[in-house]
């Protein structure tokens, strides 16, 4: 299980309440102890507006990264010897859990497209972070724990 430094959840949790009321999305990264926060675009409207049918949804209720910028991500990660520790994501007016559109997309056919990679939901209300929980593989299934959001 990953341990989010305090300081790197309160920037998580910054950029949740900015993007209010759009979900937001972002990774962490870590290398030898040091963690950086990386933002990502939410690209669900984009995909939306081009192919409902597909992407029936909107960014209140569903995030997407943008496919360049994650393949430039992965790239740069690689290049620097970073690992992508955590994916995260906000839920808009509702609560801090891994929906099944979320385990999907982390685990299709029960398989996890990043095994060593933990996931943290943090729901946000009226414009506030309320709550936050991470979620991680073991065993064949995805594990949650509380995050303490504290004075944050």
């Amino acid at each position: 299980m990953v341990t989010i430094p305090p300081a790197i959840l309160s920037k998580v949790i910054a950029h949740t309440e900015a993007e209010y009321p759009h979900e937001a999305c972002g990774v962490l990264l870590s290398r030898g102890g040091q963690w950086q926060v990386r933002q990502m675009s939410n690209a669900y409207d984009r995909y939306h507006a081009m192919d409902p049918l597909r992407f029936p949804r909107t960014s209140r209720t569903a995030y997407l990264f943008d496919p360049k910028e994650w393949l430039q991500l992965s790239t740069e990660t690689d290049a620097n010897g970073e690992q992508i520790a955590c994916v995260y994501h906000s839920h808009v007016d509702a609560g801090a859990y891994f929906s099944a559109e979320d385990r999907a997309m982390a685990a299709p056919d029960g398989e996890p497209v990043l095994p060593s990679t933990a996931y943290l939901v943090v729901s946000v209300a009226a414009g506030k972070a309320a709550a936050a929980k991470l979620f991680w593989w073991e065993s064949g299934d995805f594990r949650e724990f509380a995050v303490g959001m504290g004075n944050l």
